[in-house]
């Protein structure tokens, strides 16, 4: 990398850090950064940065695994994001207002890992050895540019878009559960906002599990045991507001529930 294009990532760096500090949107980052490297060497730098502030990596995120997302945005590859344990909300708790900025949430299949994955070329065979067992997850995605105004580069960059996250509460081995075929249905108090299958998930999680696995050993950051990752939307992402609850249920897997903090909550507790 050039010192100009280091330049770039580090101002595209400061650009969401100061995001993130403000609690207010910025520009897209694309003007600093156009390549896909260039975008995750931003990410790196965010995860770095994270890692020494004291965060704790627990997982990857995986998005872009829906044929029309990608079409969307002019892409034919998923990509990926990370998970630190500040992310992770329990089933049915309460998210604050303003955690996470232009809120929208997806559900989705989470594996937890028993063993590393750190094969130069995994087989789907590698991944499921390396699954202790798999959850319901509701992802709730969050951007720190402003109005959604994303192109790759912007959501790599942007750590893929990342907020919170809640799993469910009962593990399920892979040989109990037909990931490809499992139906997904996300509902808010009721009200269905999206449906899906696992085979919308690059025609089967563990298709996207393996991508992930094989892209992460190339930058450095290889899967390891204990490792939770989610493996992208089975359905439409839904649009969220304050005093909402989501609930997603998942054939096979069961269900989880997340709910967000009403704005007036806020600020009376101020």
């Amino acid at each position: 990398m050039t010192e100009t294009a280091t330049t770039a990532v580090e101002q595209a760096a400061d650009r969401i850090l100061a995001a993130y500090a403000s609690g207010t949107p910025c520009d897209p980052v694309r003007d600093l950064v156009a390549t896909p490297d260039d975008a995750y060497a931003v990410q790196e730098r965010l995860t770095t940065a994270w890692l020494v502030g004291g965060r704790r990596l627990v997982g990857r995120k995986i998005g872009l695994t829906s044929p029309a997302v990608q079409r969307q945005l002019g892409v034919d590859t998923p990509d990926f994001g990370m998970l630190f344990a500040d992310m992770a909300v329990p089933d049915g708790a309460e998210i604050p207002a303003g955690a996470v900025m232009q809120a929208r949430a997806e559900a989705e299949v989470a594996l937890v890992l028993e063993h590393d994955l750190t094969h130069e070329r995994h087989t789907v065979a590698d991944v499921i050895r390396a699954t202790a067992f798999a959850l319901p997850a509701i992802e709730v995605v969050g951007s720190r540019i402003r109005d959604w105004d994303i192109t790759l580069a912007d959501t790599v960059a942007d750590n893929a878009s990342c907020g919170m996250y809640a799993l469910g509460s009962r593990p399920v081995r892979l040989t109990d559960v037909d990931l490809r075929m499992c139906g997904m249905v996300l509902e808010r108090r009721g009200e269905q906002l999206s449906t899906g299958t696992g085979a919308a998930c690059l025609g089967h999680p563990l298709n996207a599990a393996l991508w992930l696995a094989d892209t992460l050993v190339r930058v450095g950051r290889p899967l390891r045991a204990g490792d939770t990752v989610l493996t992208g939307a089975l359905g439409p992402m839904a649009a969220v507001a304050p005093g909402d609850v989501l609930e997603a249920r998942i054939d096979g897997l069961g269900d989880v529930r997340v709910a967000f903090q009403k704005e007036s909550a806020k600020e009376d507790a101020s």
